[in-house]
């Protein structure tokens, strides 16, 4: 029984130890969860804003009607109680009790349904807007296109960040930052004061926009297209996360936007297209193995890494790289097939958005890492013949 009970008291001990660690840890993010939150983040559009209202007001009014009623009832209770000799009343109908409790639960119906109905129809309001941003979720991350408004033609991916990613498989988040499996390497970034409107549709599984800060949670639905706005009134950075348990990943999908000045946004554009110029590489142009090798290692780090792992290992049912047939194959078709059009039903995505280069860079690489060495080199050219097949 002691050698239990000393068992016992080391384990409650090093919980304590291990929960104090962790809440030490955790610390508030500015725009995004806070620590022991109990109410809705801090708004920063005006929808938030009204929604804020309706909560607090909805609150109140049922806490008024909860404690009227139940008052009454054990008022009633306790006072016509049996030790104190009280009667039951002999009687049947009252038509004036009836009008009222049928009366009274219909205007405060009534006056609880304006408001909420103001909100409703102010959120579905995408008219008129200063920017339109397509949203597309993707297993497991989210795709902006900016469809007009200043930085139309811009587009992008964004992932979780890969060293959150690392951290979170390690099971070692003792120095987790405050955006911990929140940050990403391209934020969506819109101006302050501006109507934006977010077009939501997906691209494999049904996925959710949400961002609390704003006030706004969008469902993206593959074939479909839906809307949503905001006006973000504080320069700031805010986050959300796909709110629709899309898959295995569906934790790493956050959303992180990031509210800057107008002059600050025009700068942004400009240097944003200067790099899709960049990038806009000709498909026909033949690349060395020593330059699509670190090029093709960024795309696999951006999109790649978080399944099939940085060592080309994969992980449980995702198949690795390192020592693939198909990888290794001298016939590049099917990994470019797959690559192009996914595989397993679905559980690797089809990586279509990519460039023709980036792709071939990103084949090339695995073909080349690790302990694979094969020396083969994919051409963007056989990317642009295998597409659409």
């Amino acid at each position: 029984m002691k050698r239990i009970s000393n068992k016992l008291g080391s384990l409650l001990l090093a919980g304590s130890a291990w929960v104090a660690t962790a809440a030490h840890a955790v610390q508030d993010l500015p725009g995004g969860p806070a620590v022991n939150q109990l109410n809705l983040p801090p708004p920063v559009t005006r929808i938030a804003e009204e929604q804020h209202f309706l909560h607090w007001m909805m609150l109140i009014v049922c806490t008024v009607i909860f404690l009227g009623v139940f008052g009454v009832m054990f008022y009633s209770i306790w006072h016509h109680r049996k030790s104190r000799g009280a009667k039951a009343a002999n009687f049947h109908e009252s038509v004036t009790v009836e009008v009222a409790w049928t009366i009274i639960p219909f205007v405060i119906v009534i006056l609880m349904a304006l408001p909420a109905t103001k909100v409703l129809v102010a959120q579905k309001d995408t008219t008129n807007a200063d920017l339109t941003i397509k949203a597309t979720g993707y297993q497991w991350k989210w795709g902006y296109d900016y469809i007009a408004g200043e930085g139309e033609g811009l587009a992008y991916i964004s992932t979780l960040d890969s060293s959150h990613r690392q951290m979170s498989d390690s099971g070692d988040v003792s120095k987790a930052p405050p955006d911990y499996l929140l940050k990403v390497d391209n934020p969506l970034v819109v101006p302050v004061g501006k109507k934006v409107r977010v077009i939501t549709t997906a691209n494999d599984v049904i996925h959710s926009f949400m961002v609390p800060a704003f006030g706004i949670k969008q469902d993206a639905i593959p074939g479909f297209v839906r809307d949503t706005w905001f006006r973000a009134e504080k320069v700031g950075d805010y986050y959300g996360q796909c709110a629709e348990l899309c898959g295995k990943e569906h934790a790493y999908m956050p959303i992180h936007v990031k509210v800057v000045s107008a002059p600050e946004y025009t700068a942004w554009v400009a240097e944003e297209k200067k790099k899709a110029v960049a990038k806009q590489d000709d498909p026909n142009k033949v690349w060395t193995l020593e330059a699509l090798m670190p090029r093709g290692e960024k795309v696999y780090a951006a999109n790649c890494a978080a399944c099939h792992q940085a060592n080309g290992k994969g992980a449980g049912p995702i198949k690795p790289l390192d020592g693939s047939a198909v990888v290794l194959d001298q016939d590049h078709t099917k990994q470019i097939h797959i690559v192009l059009n996914g595989a397993a039903g679905g559980a690797m995505p089809p990586w279509k958005q990519l460039s023709d280069t980036d792709l071939a860079a990103v084949v090339t690489y695995t073909k080349n890492a690790w302990s694979n060495k094969s020396g083969q080199l994919v051409q963007p050219a056989e990317i642009v013949a295998q597409r659409g097949k």
